[in-house]
C-alpha cells in the first residue's frame, strides 16, 4: 500500500507515524510546502518574545529524524498543485528546483491546515501574519533589524493575545483592534472582562468594536485604517483575525465542501471521494456538545484525527466523536481556559441554558499562597446537562478545566459534579474542590433550595419599593463600592434585623462572591421570604460593569481611555 500525505505538522505527521506503527511495509510519502514538516505552532509567539531562545526547539521532527525512526519519505518545500482522483495521482512542484512531477497513491490523506484570513483590504498584502515557522522568522528578523517601538495587532484570538504579550515583554507599545466588542470569542463577555483587565494592567491598549478597513505605509511604519475613526499608527502591524481552511486543491478536485470552504468528512475522516481522507484545521467537524457543524483550529483534535485516519487507512474502524473546543491560554500572569460551549453560543444554538458563577480559591484557604479563580459552568435548564465551562485565574485553572472537559465528554450533568472524587491536599485543592462546589450550586438550583439572578438582570430590578435589594457584606465592603438601590445589612446581623425587611416582598441579595448572600437567602427563606441570590457576587459584577464602561469608551474613542 502506498499512502501520500499532503501537509505535515499536527495531523499529517501524526498520521504518518501511526501508519508506520500499524504497517511496516506501507510506502508513505509526505509533501510539505514549507521547510518544516513538524513544528510547534503554539510556540511561535514565544520564540518572537524570547521565551523560547533556540529556534530548533520549535522543530519537533526533521525529515531526517522522521526517516530514521519511521522510514517515512518526508519531502519539504514540495507543493502539491493538483489532485487527480480519477487516476489516483497528485501533481507536485519542487519549490527549490522548480521541477514538476506526478505521484501515485493507493490512499491519499489531506492535511493542508488553514491559512491566515486575508481580507481584501488596501495594503493587506504588506502585513505580517503568524502561522508558520517562516512567518515567525520574518517577524523576529524585522524586529531585530528595524526596532519598531509599537505594533497594532488586528485580531484578539489566541495568536493575537499571545503575540501581544510577547511584544510587550520586548518593550513595545501594543494595541489590539478587534471588530467584536471582546477578546477571545470562545468566552462569554462577562468572563472575557477578566482577560481584558489583565491585558490593560500590562499596558496593552484595546480598541474593541472597531472594523479595520485597510493599511497604509507611512513614515517607516504603517497606518491601520479604522471605520469611523482616525487611523492608528505603529511601527508594524500583524493580521491575526483568524484562519481560513486551505482547501483550494480539494475544491478543484470536486470534494464536498462545508463551512467556509472546509472539507466535509465522516466520523472515519473519509471525504466524499473514495480513498481520500482529510484531517486537521481544513476539515468540518461536529461539535460534540451542540451537534452542529463547526470549525475548530486546535492541535489536540488534529492529532486525534490523524491517528483515526491512519487506523482506517490500515483497515481499522476508528471513529472521531466530535470536537469539544477545550483550550487554555496564558495571558501574562493569568490563565484562561474554556471547554464546551459558552452561554452565548449555547443560546445561539437554540439551547435553554443557565449558569453558575463562583470565585473559589486555588487551594485550601488556610494554606499560604492560594489565589482566586473565577469559574462559570453552563448547563441546560431542564436537564442540567453539562454544556461548557470557563475559568480565569492564576493557579489550578488547567486542572479544573480538564476535569470539566472530561465530565462533559462523559455526559455528566452539572449536578453530578458534586459526586466526583477528586484529589485533595492543602497545597493543591480544598476538601470541597471548586468543581464539586459548582455541582453543589447546581443541585441547590435543581432542588429549589435557591433561586438566582445575573448581571443582566440588575438594571431591570424595580427601585420602587416593590422588592427588597439587600447587600449582605460588611459596612466596610459596602462603603468601598455597591450597586445603587441595594441597602446594607451584614449577613451576621440579619437575624436580629429581620424587622427592617418588609414581609411579602421578594428579596434580591448580593455579597462579594455569592457565598454570604446564599447564606442570607437561606436565613430569609427560613422566615418565609422569597429570595434570589446574585450569581458571582459583587466582585464579578464590578469587573463586568467596569469592563463594559471601558469597552464603550474604546468604541467611542478608538482604544481604552
Amino acid at each position: 500500500m502506498k499512502v501520500v500525505i499532503i501537509g505535515g505538522v499536527a495531523g499529517g505527521a501524526t498520521a504518518a507515524a501511526r501508519l508506520r506503527r500499524l504497517d511496516e511495509q506501507a510506502e508513505i510519502v509526505v509533501f510539505e510546502r514549507s521547510g518544516y514538516v513538524s513544528y510547534a505552532n503554539c510556540g511561535l509567539p514565544y520564540y518572537i518574545g524570547g521565551v523560547i531562545e533556540d529556534p530548533e526547539a520549535l522543530t519537533l521532527q526533521t525529515p531526517e529524524s522522521f526517516f530514521a525512526r519511521f522510514r517515512v519519505d518526508m519531502r519539504v518545500r514540495h507543493e502539491v498543485t493538483a489532485l487527480h482522483p480519477d487516476r489516483k495521482t497528485v501533481s507536485v512542484k519542487n519549490l527549490e528546483t522548480g521541477g514538476e512531477f506526478e505521484e501515485s497513491y493507493d490512499k491519499l490523506l489531506l492535511s493542508p491546515g488553514a491559512k491566515p484570513t486575508q481580507p481584501r483590504l488596501p495594503g493587506a498584502g504588506k502585513l505580517f501574519t503568524l502561522r508558520t515557522v517562516e512567518d515567525t522568522f520574518r517577524i523576529k528578523d524585522y524586529i531585530s533589524s528595524h526596532h519598531p517601538r509599537s505594533a497594532v495587532l488586528a485580531g484578539g484570538g489566541f495568536i493575537g493575545l499571545e503575540l501581544a504579550e510577547n511584544l510587550r515583554e520586548l518593550g513595545m507599545e501594543v494595541t489590539i483592534v478587534q471588530r467584536p466588542r471582546q477578546l477571545m470569542n470562545p468566552f462569554d463577555p462577562d468572563m472575557a472582562a477578566f482577560i481584558h483587565s489583565e491585558m490593560r494592567a500590562h499596558g496593552v491598549k484595546l480598541a474593541l468594536g472597531h472594523t479595520v478597513e485597510g493599511f497604509q505605509e507611512r513614515d517607516g511604519g504603517v497606518d491601520v485604517l479604522l471605520k469611523d475613526h482616525a487611523p492608528l499608527h505603529a511601527g508594524m502591524a500583524v493580521l491575526a483575525i483568524g484562519v481560513t481552511p486551505d482547501t483550494a486543491l480539494a475544491k478543484e478536485a470536486g470534494l464536498e465542501l462545508g463551512l467556509k470552504g472546509s472539507i466535509v468528512v465522516n466520523d472515519r475522516m473519509e471525504t466524499s471521494l473514495p480513498d481520500i481522507y482529510a484531517v486537521g484545521d481544513a476539515v468540518q467537524v461536529r461539535h460534540s456538545v451542540t451537534g452542529q457543524d463547526a470549525l475548530l483550529s486546535l492541535a489536540g483534535p488534529a492529532n486525534k484525527q490523524g491517528r483515526i485516519a491512519a487506523d482506517n487507512i490500515c483497515g481499522g474502524d476508528s471513529r472521531y466523536l466530535g470536537s469539544q473546543g477545550s483550550s487554555v491560554i496564558k495571558v501574562f500572569g493569568l490563565t484562561a481556559a474554556v471547554t464546551g460551549v459558552s452561554e452565548t453560543n449555547a443560546k445561539k444554538a437554540g439551547l435553554n441554558v443557565d449558569a453558575v458563577v463562583l470565585s473559589p480559591m486555588s487551594h485550601a484557604g488556610y494554606y499560604p499562597g492560594g489565589k482566586l479563580m473565577t469559574m462559570k459552568v453552563v448547563f441546560e435548564k431542564e436537564t442540567f446537562r453539562l454544556l461548557g465551562a470557563q475559568i480565569v485565574g492564576y493557579e489550578g485553572v488547567d486542572k479544573r478545566i480538564d476535569v470539566l472537559a472530561a465530565a462533559i465528554h462523559a455526559g455528566l450533568t452539572a449536578i453530578q459534579l458534586k459526586d466526583l472524587d477528586l484529589a485533595y491536599a492543602p497545597p493543591y485543592s480544598s476538601a470541597k474542590d471548586p468543581v464539586n462546589m459548582a455541582g453543589f450550586m447546581a443541585e441547590n438550583l435543581a432542588k429549589g433550595v435557591v433561586k438566582q439572578f445575573h448581571v443582566g438582570d440588575v438594571s431591570g430590578l424595580p427601585r420602587d419599593g416593590s422588592v427588597t435589594l439587600l447587600d449582605a457584606r460588611t459596612p466596610q465592603e459596602y462603603a468601598g463600592g455597591h450597586i445603587e438601590g441595594f441597602r446594607n445589612i451584614p449577613v451576621d446581623e440579619l437575624r436580629e434585623r429581620l424587622g427592617e425587611i418588609e414581609p411579602g416582598k421578594p428579596v434580591y441579595v448580593i455579597c462579594q462572591s455569592g457565598l454570604r448572600s446564599y447564606i442570607a437567602c437561606r436565613i430569609l427563606a427560613g422566615h418565609g421570604y422569597e429570595t434570589y441570590n446574585f450569581s458571582g457576587g459583587f466582585r464579578f459584577y464590578d469587573a463586568v460593569v467596569n469592563d463594559r464602561r471601558l469597552v464603550e469608551a474604546s468604541t467611542a474613542c478608538g482604544m481604552d481611555p
